[in-house]
Formats: C-alpha cells, structure tokens, sequence
C-alpha cells in the first residue's frame, strides 16, 4: 500500500485501521483468536498504522472484558517495528455519557498501562482522544513533551480539537495529526487552513460514516444490544430513504471506476489533502482488503470537484458528532 506522512515524519500506510469495533461500540466483543487473526492478516494487504485506545472496551457474555489494546498489542507484538501504533487517554465511559479526565497525573498512569497492554516500550501516536475543559492545552502538550523526551511516545495529537485549542497545543509542543470525523456526510474541512500553516496532518475517523458509505445495510437492519448503530438517524426508515440519493449516485461513480462505494469513499477524501488518512474499522477480513485497495483508485481533481458539487445538493441523514457516537 501507498504511504502518507502526518506532520513532519510519521509515515503511515495510506489506509490506517480502526480497531474499535473489535471490542467496543458494535455490540458483543469479536471472538478474541479470530479478532487477533484478522488484525494479523491485514498487515498482508499493506496495512502499518493501528488505532486503539484505553477506553475501547466492551463486555462478553461471561461477564469479562475485552480489552481493545490488549488485543491490538497481542496482535502486532511480532511486527512491532514493521507497524505504527495510535492510542488515546483522557476519557472513560460512564452511565452518564464521557467523563474527560487530563490532569497530567492520570495520562501518566494511562501511559504505563497502556505500555503494558499493548506489550511495548513506546507508542509511536498518542492521542489526547477529547478535549477537557478543565484542563489548559498548553499543561497537556506539556506532558506530551516530557513523554516525547523519556521515549514512551514519539509523536502527539488531538482528537475532535478546535483551532484554538490546536494553536494553543501546538505551541508548546508540536502536534503531529488531529484526529476527527471526515467523511463525504461530514465534510468538516474548516481546520483544513490551520492544518496546512502548521504542518499538521488530519486522521479521519468514521470516514464511511459508520458504516453507511459501503451500502452492506438495508432498511429493517437490527443490531445487537450495545451497538451504537441502533440509535443512529441513518440507520431509521427516515433515514435509509434520505440517503437513497447519495448512494445511488456513488453507486454510478463506483461502476464507472471499476470500485465499491466504500473505496469510492475513501479514494475522495484522499484525494482532497495529501495529509489525510482514513482509518475505516471492521471485523470482516475481506472489508479491510477492499478497504487497502481505495489507496491504489486515483481521482482527478476536477472529478473531486464534481463530486463535491453533486454532495452540495443532497440532502443526507446521520450522527456524526464524535460525542454523539461516544467513540
């Protein structure tokens, strides 16, 4: 697979994967050996740059938790130095929705502890994965830098940041990449600016909008108990029939190119800033092959264009603030 690089030197595989949904957030934890079999195998088809978190977790059946580090870790342990990996602190999930926690206290006990799940002496990305508002961006890049000197990260970023908070960050210690939701139903570009003046490179979670922009679900689709698809707009009657449109037009793009809707997708917004990489998530085997191969689809920039002019005028039904999925 092609390669990008975020900020000045974190090259990266064009395509990244999103493991989350291997234990969080789409119902029941995958079965662990053939979770860790999946993420092995994807290293087949050019894949070098993982994300995870701390907070990824999810319940089984018997009542233990699965560990989305953990998994990750255990999985890449012999690639180690092949592989480029992302994980996060500062949120914890609660009855009550996110609870943001960055006092540099606790992202020095998340760092341990995620050194230790994912069986390594170094995170080569390390997210604050959300904003906490009690907490000055300029004392959080501080710790950053102070982890960049003892080697337990290489590089630092933001997820779903501000420009401000970005600025602020940046200026203490210089952050690699943002991570927020892209996607052709979020075309939230306004940080592309700052993004370009400060060599900061942008990560683009839920970049086929959970799922939606690869046409695998179909009206009366249910999900399991936990899965954060059940109360998203898209996946209502109302909402399958609203974005009726935009499928079929990708659908006429995809047969022209020889492609899926979801690699039309992907090679779209790769297409729109040399700095952005998607990092799509799935269980299935044959969805991060058909994901790996959006990065070999070339589109023009007038095509951009044209696809961009077509997105302007339909209308398209979804959640897509980070929050609102509780990623």
């Amino acid at each position: 697979m092609k390669t990008r690089t975020l900020g000045k030197d974190l090259t990266v595989s064009a395509v990244g994967l999103g493991c989350m949904g291997f234990t969080h957030a789409y119902g029941v934890p995958s079965d662990y050996d053939a979770a860790k079999r999946t993420i092995e195998e994807s290293l087949d088809f050019g894949y070098t740059f993982y994300d995870t978190a701390e907070c990824y977790t999810g319940e089984n059946p018997d009542g233990s938790i699965s560990y989305n580090e953990i998994l990750v870790g255990d999985a890449l342990k012999n690639h180690r130095h092949e592989v480029k990996i992302a994980t996060k602190f500062g949120v914890h999930h609660s009855p009550n929705g996110l609870l943001t926690d960055s006092r540099p206290e606790t992202i020095r006990t998340s760092i341990e502890e995620s050194l230790k799940k994912l069986q390594t002496d170094y995170v080569d990305l390390y997210y604050q994965h959300r904003i906490d508002p009690k907490i000055p961006a300029e004392e959080v890049a501080g710790v950053m830098g102070e982890l960049i000197q003892e080697g337990k990260i290489l590089h630092w970023g933001i997820s779903e940041t501000t420009e401000e908070y970005l600025r602020k960050a940046h200026a203490v210690c210089p952050v690699t990449c943002i991570q927020n939701r892209y996607s052709m139903m979020a075309r939230w570009d306004s940080l592309f600016p700052v993004l370009e003046e400060l060599k900061v490179g942008y990560v683009a979670f839920s970049p086929l909008a959970n799922g939606t922009l690869t046409s695998g679900y179909k009206p009366g689709e249910t999900f399991e108990k936990g899965d954060y698809r059940s109360f998203m707009p898209q996946y209502t009657e109302e909402g399958y029939r609203e974005n009726e449109k935009l499928i079929s037009y990708l659908q006429s793009l995809a047969e022209g190119k020889g492609a899926t809707i979801a690699q039309i997708s992907l090679a779209w917004m790769m297409a729109k800033k040399p700095y952005i990489v998607p990092i799509p998530g799935s269980r299935k085997l044959e969805r991060l092959k058909e994901n790996a191969k959006a990065a070999d689809i070339s589109l023009t920039n007038e095509e951009v264009t044209q696809i961009d002019n077509q997105l302007n005028q339909i209308k398209t039904s979804g959640v897509f603030g980070g929050s609102a999925v509780r990623k």
